[in-house]
């Protein structure tokens, strides 16, 4: 969350496995690099997003290779005033000795 709201392209990357899934209820995407996934975000963050914070993460199941997270964050704009309120499903494994996140299942736009 730090690296999103930092705008930071290869901080927020870095949280990432890729290629890189979201699944909304449009259908699958799927990044293949990391190339444009900031952009992606922000064309579809809200209205005058300006960050977001988790409200909370919580671990569905784990092994020593995979964890289900079943997580919820708000978008806010600069004003403090919240855009709204997501649950998401996220998927976070560990590939070649880095963890970071390889899909998710969310309802943001």
């Amino acid at each position: 969350m730090e690296a999103l709201n930092a705008r930071d392209q290869s901080a927020l990357v870095a949280t990432l496995h890729f290629p890189h899934h979201r699944l909304t209820a449009r259908g699958l995407q799927t990044w293949t690099t990391p190339d444009g996934y900031l952009s992606d975000f922000l064309a579809r963050a809200g209205d005058g997003w300006a960050r977001s914070a988790w409200n909370f993460v919580s671990v569905v199941a784990a092994s020593p290779d995979k964890v289900h997270l079943d997580v919820e964050f708000t978008r806010y704009r600069a004003d403090g005033s919240e855009i709204g309120r997501y649950r998401s499903l996220w998927v976070i494994t560990r590939d070649n000795d880095r963890w970071a996140a390889a899909l998710r299942s969310s309802f943001a736009g």
